[in-house]
């Protein structure tokens, strides 16, 4: 089932608040978004008939699989993309509000691509090259070998 962009913002409230507070229900969900409880509670009846919620007949609300995978997927996705704009000089809160945005958006290629990048960034490589400290080794190994 393919899922809205207010759903995957739904699962992904759910699972920050899950690994905040433990136990989630509707109003806490309606409080950490600012939305109105009925609305809150008509998201909730769609993303438990789409498969993506169970809730306890106390409203303790939990994650399928399937609503963990497109919760995780999309916190995934908002963490780094607010950490790479930060990082440009964006400034925090249009970093996120941003990267909310795009979160939704952007192809898994493309995401996948990002996080490709920046890994290399991370590791000192860039288009396939091997890390600084890598190359600069074998450079000083072969300086040696050659005198």
């Amino acid at each position: 089932m393919n899922i809205q962009e207010s759903g995957e913002m739904y699962l992904e409230t759910i699972l920050i608040l899950t690994r905040t507070k433990g136990q989630v229900r509707s109003i806490d969900v309606a409080e950490y978004m600012s939305y109105s409880k009925p609305s809150v509670s008509r998201a909730m009846g769609l993303l438990k008939t789409g498969g993506y919620i169970i809730m306890d007949k106390d409203g303790s609300i939990t994650l399928t699989d399937s609503g963990y995978a497109t919760a995780s997927k999309i916190l995934e996705r908002h963490t780094l993309l607010s950490a790479i704009l930060t990082r440009l000089g964006v400034d925090e809160q249009v970093a996120a509000g941003d990267a909310c945005r795009i979160e939704h958006v952007i192809s898994d290629q493309s995401f996948e691509a990002i996080k490709r990048y920046v890994g290399q960034l991370h590791d000192g490589t860039s288009n396939g090259e091997e890390p600084a400290d890598s190359q600069t080794e074998r450079n000083e190994k072969h300086e040696v070998n050659n005198t």
